[in-house]
């Protein structure tokens, strides 16, 4: 198999493929905040815990 044909094959099955998003997208805007949140409460309730330093 030479590598023309390889990749004229992996072409062919990336563009037969269709993806359909059954749900809508989680937004980026929440997911981060919402990481950012939780990371500050971490942080928050490690620093509470080690105030011998």
């Amino acid at each position: 198999m030479s590598l023309h044909s390889t990749a004229s094959q992996l072409v062919t099955l990336a563009s037969e493929g269709k993806h359909v998003d059954e749900h809508a997208s989680i937004s980026p805007l929440i997911t981060g905040g919402g990481a950012f949140v939780a990371l500050m409460l971490l942080l928050w309730i490690t620093t509470r815990f080690n105030r011998d330093r």
